[in-house]
């Protein structure tokens, strides 16, 4: 069985399905290591640490399952809820902050915990792990190659799952409890059968809390197609009013002189997602950028798009902090995507060179 054919619905494209705070994937599945991870030994240079990792520990209410997807997903239904699949890696922080904000938060303190439990039966699996997942009679996989199977690249990754075990939403890294409801509410309501979820999030999450930062490196551009044909990558960054994450991205990453100065390889665009103005996108096509944030299938703010030579190269639609995020600059600035097929396979070999000169790698910061 296919099982990427498993996971697609007509509510979400196979790209959206593949993409998704985030950790990486950083040994061979994830570029975030467990953070008891470290370099070999050197005999001349003590190896640097991963800093900043967490304990992931899960609410004793998640479902004590048995891994068959079938018979949970169906349970679910009959109880009136929908199946959720919380895909997390030892260590990582992402993780343990979605768990503490969202699952283990009451609502009276600004989580989203009573209404999980009410309408979610919460499963949890390890992307390494080497637990049997049963999709039918015929088809059995391993945790961790459901997560091959599926691209995990960021942890948590969470799947929500309808009655006949089909994913009708994903998440791709760690949301505030806000970002999160709507996403709830979307796969409650079941509103997945007449909408995709980057449509429903602008149609319903428009409260203003957010008004759009400067930054020296923005570049304007109306015709992105005649732009990659330079030899300058470009950075395209979708914002928007909605956007509660949007004044700590400005802040925590893109002030940061190393960012700073990675950005100035790249024709850097911000884009008002809610803007009506037309462009040329990528491709050469008339729209908008409202109408190009959804054909990407992207339901998260900030989100970050990298191209080069009219090509995606890679995107951020999670909480995303320092170290990963000069890491996936530097794979598409440097072209390292000629070598590497993905910017998880440069992970690696970047973050050993770092650890291998002495240097700790904080993931956290």
């Amino acid at each position: 069985m296919n099982l990427l054919n498993h996971f697609s619905l007509k509510t979400l494209s196979i790209k959206s399905l593949l993409l998704l705070a985030i950790c990486f994937i950083y040994t061979g599945n994830s570029v975030f290591a467990d953070s008891t991870t470290s370099a070999s030994t050197d005999t001349a240079t003590t190896p640097g640490k991963i800093l900043g990792g967490a304990d992931v520990e899960f609410p004793e209410w998640f479902k004590e399952s048995f891994l068959d997807f079938r018979e949970d997903a169906a349970e679910a239904a009959e109880n009136g809820k929908h199946m959720l699949v919380f895909a997390d890696l030892n260590g990582c922080p992402y993780c343990a902050k979605m768990l503490q904000d969202n699952f283990k938060t009451a609502e009276k303190d600004g989580g989203n915990m009573e209404f999980i439990k009410a309408n979610f039966d919460s499963i949890h699996i390890n992307i390494k792990g080497d637990r049997e997942i049963a999709f039918n009679e015929d088809t059995e996989v391993t945790e961790q190659e459901l997560a091959k199977a599926l691209k995990v690249m960021y942890t948590p990754t969470l799947l929500f799952m309808n009655a006949n075990n089909k994913v009708v939403a994903r998440l791709n890294g760690y949301r505030t409890p806000r970002e999160f409801k709507t996403v709830l509410n979307y796969v409650k309501d079941k509103a997945y059968e007449k909408t995709d979820l980057a449509s429903y999030r602008s149609e319903n999450l428009n409260d203003a809390v957010y008004e759009l930062l400067p930054n020296n490196n923005f570049t304007e551009i109306t015709d992105f197609k005649k732009a990659s044909e330079q030899n300058k990558p470009i950075a395209l960054l979708f914002e928007d009013k909605t956007c509660g994450e949007c004044s700590q991205f400005h802040k925590d990453i893109l002030a940061k002189p190393e960012i700073d100065t990675l950005m100035k390889a790249y024709n850097f665009v911000r884009l008002d997602a809610l803007s009506e103005k037309e462009i040329i996108d990528i491709d050469g096509n008339k729209t908008t950028a409202k109408d190009w944030i959804k054909k990407l299938g992207i339901s998260y703010r900030p989100a970050l798009v990298l191209y080069d030579n009219g090509e995606e190269k890679g995107r951020v639609t999670g909480l995303l902090k320092s170290f990963h995020m000069t890491q996936l600059l530097t794979y598409v600035a440097d072209k390292e995507y000629e070598t590497y097929e993905t910017w998880l396979d440069f992970g690696k070999v970047y973050a050993d060179k770092i650890l291998k000169s002495g240097k700790d790698i904080d993931l956290w910061k």
